[in-house]
């Protein structure tokens, strides 16, 4: 099992999303526009991982969740807030 899953400081970052998510899909075209690595967890298929996207979102199921090794978290961000993290990185 990937050590980084379910963890607020994982080692590299993690997309916590759906397929059907019109944001998700936003999130993983800015990431892959700015060829930064993460993986993509599908909380759909993972309930563990939907059950960590609600602790960190007060019980809400808000995808994407995107946690960074920093330890921050977006939550449903546009697309110029999460490549303005990015590029902070």
């Amino acid at each position: 099992m990937n050590p980084d899953l379910y963890v607020r400081n994982p080692s590299k970052i993690m997309l916590y999303g759906t397929s059907w998510c019109g944001d998700c899909r936003r999130a993983r075209r800015v990431f892959s526009q700015m060829g930064t690595g993460y993986e993509d967890i599908d909380i759909d298929a993972d309930a563990q991982a939907e059950a960590f996207v609600k602790e960190l979102n007060q019980g809400n199921r808000s995808v994407p969740t995107i946690v960074f090794p920093d330890g921050s978290v977006l939550v449903e961000s546009r697309e110029d807030e999460l490549a303005a993290k990015l590029k902070s990185l």
